[in-house]
């Protein structure tokens, strides 16, 4: 796939109001579906139990079921796991929350007894699940804060804010769909999101390299419409590399969707999500907010400018 610039009618810049109202619109259902319906968060985000149970045949979430209610206890969420579903991962968080030591014991004796395995039971208390949650939002922001720093340095200061703006779009998009899907929200999910992070700016880094290499061929930018064209440009020519490249991992990141099973489906959809989000963002989003603010910038130093001179 490749795109000539000479030859491209295509104007992403005179779109670029669309591309914000439909970014805004996502926001503000992201936002309500936040306060209203919120997120399925794992036993890694709220208190509760994880038991990992391995049987030598192929189980069925109703078999789990049925197995724990002869204890006397209700999951309230069972995945199954292996090539023959021999795996399976039951969850208590609301109800029963944290199992006791000896809803523990019990759980060990009749799993041993009936899978002739012994269940691994892993517990997360709620001062756990708060400093997780709290580690988990610290990363982020500290991702943040490095990729504003370094973009600061190695381009401007406004480059960097669009980059920010743009993977908090990314992220943000990928929590919604999250709170869509009621999916649950677990450690994986947060190693997705930093993945996306880490992605989303290496592809918004090459569209900037492109805007600022093609800037410096410029005699004189004087303003929007001279900003306009060289990002226009830069984008049509990014525009295969961001497709190609985003293509390839996402075929990457649908076969572990689809095949890798239940213990990394979180991981791979939110990656898919985070992909699409991305690549959209950085053609759509982080550049043309540069556009808008860097065509300000200019025009208040022609004012300050003029205003000196009088």
């Amino acid at each position: 796939m490749n795109f000539n610039y000479g030859d491209s009618k295509l104007d992403f810049v005179k779109h670029r109001k669309k591309f914000f109202i439909f970014s805004g619109l996502l926001v503000i259902i992201g936002a309500i579906l936040l306060s209203t319906v919120g997120l399925n968060l794992g036993i890694d985000f709220e208190s509760g139990t994880k038991v990992e149970l391995l049987s030598n045949e192929s189980l069925t979430a109703e078999r789990v079921y049925e197995e724990f209610a002869k204890i006397g206890l209700t999951p309230d969420n069972v995945l199954l796991a292996g090539d023959r579903s021999e795996m399976a991962y039951a969850t208590f968080i609301d109800g029963e929350g944290v199992l006791s030591q000896a809803e523990i014991l019990q759980v060990q004796r009749h799993f041993n007894a009936s899978f002739g395995v012994e269940p691994n039971i892993s517990t997360v208390t709620p001062t756990i699940g708060r400093e997780l949650a709290r580690n988990a939002f610290y990363s982020v922001i500290f991702a943040a804060i490095g990729i504003v720093i370094y973009v600061t340095i190695r381009f401007e200061l406004l480059y960097g804010v669009a980059a920010i703006v743009a993977l908090l779009h990314d992220a943000f998009f990928i929590i919604t769909i999250f709170s869509i899907t009621q999916m649950e929200v677990n450690l994986p999910f947060i190693a997705a999101v930093l993945t996306i992070v880490g992605y989303s700016i290496n592809d918004t880094i090459v569209t900037f390299d492109r805007i600022r290499e093609n800037l410096s061929y410029e005699k004189k930018v004087r303003g929007f419409e001279d900003l306009a064209r060289v990002v226009n440009k830069s984008l049509i020519q990014t525009l295969a590399r961001s497709i190609n490249t985003v293509l390839t991992v996402v075929f990457a990141a649908a076969a572990l969707l689809i095949f890798g099973g239940e213990a990394i489906r979180t991981f791979a959809f939110a990656l898919l999500v985070g992909l699409v989000a991305g690549t959209y963002s950085s053609l759509f989003i982080a550049a043309q907010l540069w556009l808008v603010w860097k065509s300000k910038s200019l025009q208040k130093r022609r004012f300050k400018t003029a205003e000196n001179e009088a």
